[in-house]
């Protein structure tokens, strides 16, 4: 087995120490956050990061990297109050991996890639055309991380958009039949599939596979 102590860790060079601890925690999520700042300039970004918070009330998050440098995403939230969470698809995924580049505040992702912006129920921010489960959201509070300067953002969920045929009887959204991607650190991607659902766990009774 191959094993890093944090000593050695500090030996090897900047970019292996990115793709290792990217990677050591496992698959992570792969969505494109859209904005609009105050101007009307659009914006794109590619996150690995959002996560579940709660859902009664509906709420996500998702990780800001320290803002020693332009983060245009956190700059038109703050303003605006609302961005979107898209779902990326094989199809989706070169210009979402695009987003990452360091465009100009005043230059939209969307004009610089073949993302298309769609805007649904009036929502300010745009959705990302031809994603198969969007989600707008309105900004709730965000809180420092102290240990590396970044930011946990709290978003409520305002709407939920789902490709027909998506929801099962019981409110699983079907990924699988989405073709949702998944990210293996800073530049992978890949379709995981479902194995099996199991059941409510309970002392001493056993699981069955659903």
């Amino acid at each position: 087995m191959n094993y890093f102590s944090k000593a050695q860790l500090s030996e090897n060079s900047s970019r292996f120490n990115a793709n290792l601890i990217n990677s050591c925690t496992g698959y992570k999520s792969c969505n494109i956050i859209a904005t609009k700042s105050s101007k009307g300039i659009t914006n794109a970004a590619i996150f690995n990061s959002v996560m579940h918070i709660g859902s009664n009330p509906p709420m996500l998050g998702f990780i800001m990297r320290p803002l020693t440098v332009a983060r245009h995403t956190y700059d038109n939230i703050k303003e605006t109050g609302f961005f979107t969470v898209n779902h990326v698809t094989e199809a989706l995924s070169m210009d979402a991996h695009q987003t990452a580049a360091k465009y100009g505040d005043n230059v939209s992702e969307f004009s610089e890639t073949a993302l298309e912006e769609d805007y649904l129920h009036d929502f300010h921010a745009p959705f990302v055309k031809h994603s198969p489960i969007r989600l707008g959201c309105n900004y709730v509070n965000e809180y420092e991380i102290k240990e590396n300067g970044t930011i946990l953002m709290i978003g409520s969920i305002e709407h939920l958009y789902l490709e027909d045929d998506l929801v099962d009887a019981s409110g699983h959204i079907l990924l699988e039949k989405s073709k949702t991607l998944t990210t293996l650190g800073l530049d992978g991607y890949a379709i995981p599939d479902l194995l099996y659902r199991l059941s409510y766990a309970q002392p001493d009774t056993p699981l069955k596979k659903l």
